[in-house]
């Protein structure tokens, strides 16, 4: 059975995404704003469990000629915000994009895609996740 999400703004698929995450037991640092010292940034959700730490950024892209373009692109700006947060938490932040759909993206400039409706089965299996793409078997989305 497929899951659907009537979604009607980009702030109810982030809180979504919260509750989902917090379900799962991670602590959720909510529209997380920082600064280092040449800018400003920010996370939709910074989710810590453990030892582990996502980063997570919510695209509500619909169906666009070029919504693979537009992720690949978001990849490599959250890539950057990620590297800067761990700065600020002095940890590994996995940087993790929550898309609306599923665009058979699996990874791209270090940054885990993950449809809406896979997020429970990612958050229930991420060490799994995590080991795999630590020994370098996940293959880029083309």
């Amino acid at each position: 059975m497929r899951e659907t999400f009537k979604i009607s703004s980009w702030q109810e698929f982030e809180e979504l995404t919260r509750d989902i995450i917090e379900l799962h037991g991670f602590k959720a640092e909510f529209r997380k704003v920082f600064r280092n010292q040449d800018r400003k940034f920010e996370v939709d959700v910074v989710a810590t469990k453990d030892d582990l730490c996502l980063a997570i950024d919510c695209k509500l892209y619909g169906y666009s000629r070029y919504r693979r373009s537009q992720l690949r692109s978001e990849a490599e700006k959250h890539s950057i915000r990620c590297k800067e947060l761990e700065k600020l938490v002095g940890m590994r932040v996995t940087p993790l994009i929550v898309s609306l759909l599923d665009d058979d993206l699996l990874i791209e400039n270090g940054c885990l895609f993950v449809p809406i409706t896979k997020l429970n089965d990612f958050l229930i299996n991420q060490e799994r996740y995590m080991e795999t793409l630590s020994m370098g078997s996940v293959f880029q989305g083309l």
